[in-house]
């Protein structure tokens, strides 16, 4: 277990914050562990709230990195909510809602070939039509 635990601390830029307390920690470093915790028992599925709201750019890439290995290589599934639209690039399939309903979906998971920026692309003309 504690293999486990510093793997994924050090996945998540936490192994210099290993013996602090969580009052000692920002936001986004107590986003990170509650990220790791929910990680650390391999369950079947992710469930993730704004996984990067307290993130920045390059540290968003790296957790959304992690979650998207975890989905490959230990078959779990993520359930995901973000109003970022890059985060949602990562995402096989993306269901859009507006006041509490869905209104329309984009499948992702047929287009690995397509860059970034054509994602974005897609993700931002789904949006347009809401």
């Amino acid at each position: 277990m504690k293999g486990r635990a510093k793997y994924l601390l050090e996945r998540v830029g936490l192994t210099d914050r290993v013996n602090h307390y969580p009052s000692q920690l920002s936001g986004g470093q107590q986003q990170r562990v509650a990220i790791a915790r929910a990680l650390m028992n391999d369950p079947k599925i992710i469930m993730a709230d704004e996984p990067t709201g307290s993130l920045d750019s390059n540290m968003s890439i790296s957790i959304m990195d992690l979650l998207r290995e975890c989905v490959k290589e230990m078959q779990q599934t993520l359930v995901m909510v973000t109003h970022d639209p890059m985060v949602a690039t990562y995402a096989d399939r993306i269901f859009f809602m507006k006041d509490g309903h869905f209104h329309d979906e984009l499948i992702l998971k047929t287009e690995q070939n397509l860059t970034l920026q054509e994602k974005m692309s897609r993700v931002f003309r789904k949006m347009e039509r809401l």
